[in-house]
């Protein structure tokens, strides 16, 4: 599921601080103590996830000689602080932690993630789907192991839609924008979208035109904002907010946005496929109007995805349990205990889940009866790859946040000037991390 927000200023005090079941178990093993093989051992693993602790039993049964304790040491940023004062005092660090995609850069780059491609996670490139595992891989090193993703997808109110005499999901960005204009028609609180500021949207449609605004080789940093793909997602987007297609007024994760969703107001979502178990929480009142479509297309006939969310797991080079670590990083990710987790709700990028035939033919009754897991497969598999986050993104998005309010409030200024304002911060505080940013 999407990811827990992120507090102002935490990467500030971090960085000063400074199929199924196959696979299980095999590959090689090295470094870290816990016996030969890492068979005895007890593990502490940092982690939000629930699903991950259903594992347990099961791996405990197969490797009596290890424990495993599950903790959730809080939200993402609190456990990336937490992780990083521990490593810093060289004491309680666990021995496999959770992480946002973006965050791995963060702790791979200076070396607090152990390389985990030795220990036999190099071999499972083609079990995961491409863009999940481009996160995760950092040259010829392997820091870590997808355990959940948010292919991006539209989510979309076929009964507000009909209103407004569409019957179908717009399937290309000009069509969307075509919609957007017929629900605006519909009533003053009408609108096919809202955004006030999401990041990780704007980004996901970046992403999907090609762009790609960061370039990240070792510790040197590279952000363009003015590529071809990058200017033509920010131009389309400021078109839809000039012409007054989007409600600017209500925040997503809100009671109002709760509301829009129930009524129908709001038409549709551009979110990760973790939204198909958060919708129904949010919009009961919906239930059976909602649909899940890929995300419109740059051109017609082309069929490019991108993210928006998504975790890994890595194990902290600090740990003295590498070895067995592994065994259970592999068992709830590639091996027997992935299946329980994705009965749970998981969702995860690996392609033999994907490709199941349990996933692809069941039946979602919130969404008319539709097959979702069909649709979000293909998400999943056309995400494009090549994406990169800087290092010091966990800050980065916070502070994207302070830039963006004042426009979405008042309307003065352009996403381009946004996107100006934030590169020039991000250069200031990374060249002071000690990165070479330009």
């Amino acid at each position: 599921m999407r990811l827990s927000g992120t507090a102002r200023l935490l990467l500030v005090a971090l960085v000063t601080v400074s199929t199924l079941a196959a696979c299980s178990g095999s590959g090689k093993t090295s470094g870290g103590e816990g016996g030969a093989g890492g068979d005895t051992a007890k593990l502490t693993v940092w982690s939000w996830d629930g699903t991950v602790k259903l594992a347990v039993p099961g791996f405990e049964a197969a490797n009596p000689g290890i424990k495993v304790e599950v903790v959730n040491a809080g939200s993402s940023s609190e456990e990336y602080k937490a992780l990083d004062n521990a490593i810093q005092a060289k004491s309680g660090v666990p021995d496999l932690a959770m992480f946002e995609y973006f965050a791995i850069p963060y702790f791979a780059i200076p070396g607090k993630l152990a390389d985990i491609g030795p220990m036999g996670a190099s071999a499972f490139q083609s079990d995961y789907v491409p863009s999940a595992w481009n996160n995760v891989k950092f040259g010829d090193r392997v820091h870590a192991l997808p355990s959940d993703y948010g292919p991006a997808a539209l989510f979309w109110n076929s009964k507000t839609f009909a209103k407004a005499g569409l019957t179908t999901a717009p399937t290309t960005w000009e069509e969307y924008y075509q919609a957007a204009k017929k629900i605006r028609t519909l009533g003053k609180d009408y609108y096919i979208a809202q955004d006030n500021g999401d990041l990780f949207f704007l980004l996901s449609l970046i992403w999907q035109a090609g762009g790609r605004p960061f370039r990240v080789d070792g510790t040197t940093v590279h952000i363009n904002f003015s590529d071809e793909g990058t200017a033509r997602a920010v131009a389309f987007w400021q078109k839809m907010l000039d012409e007054g297609l989007l409600n600017t007024k209500i925040n997503p994760w809100t009671d109002d946005w709760n509301r829009a969703l129930n009524d129908g107001t709001l038409a549709s979502q551009n979110m990760g496929g973790w939204l198909t178990s958060t919708l129904p929480e949010r919009a009961p009142k919906a239930a059976g109007d909602f649909r899940v479509a890929l995300m419109p297309q740059w051109a017609t006939g082309q069929k490019v995805g991108a993210e928006n969310g998504g975790s890994s797991f890595g194990i902290p080079a600090a740990s003295k349990n590498q070895k067995a670590a592994y065994k259970f990083l592999e068992y709830f990710t590639h091996g027997a205990g992935l299946q329980p987790r994705v009965d749970a709700g998981a969702f995860v990028p690996n392609v033999a889940v994907l490709k199941s035939p349990a996933f692809q033919s069941a039946k979602n009754p919130y969404f008319g009866g539709q097959q979702t897991g069909q649709v979000l497969a293909e998400a999943s598999t056309t995400a494009a790859v090549g994406w990169q986050y800087p290092p010091f993104f966990e800050w980065a998005r916070s502070v994207y946040s302070d830039i963006a309010t004042p426009y979405f409030t008042t309307g003065k200024g352009s996403l381009t000037e946004i996107l100006k304002t934030w590169k020039g911060r991000c250069v200031t505080y990374g060249n002071e991390q000690g990165f070479r940013v330009d």
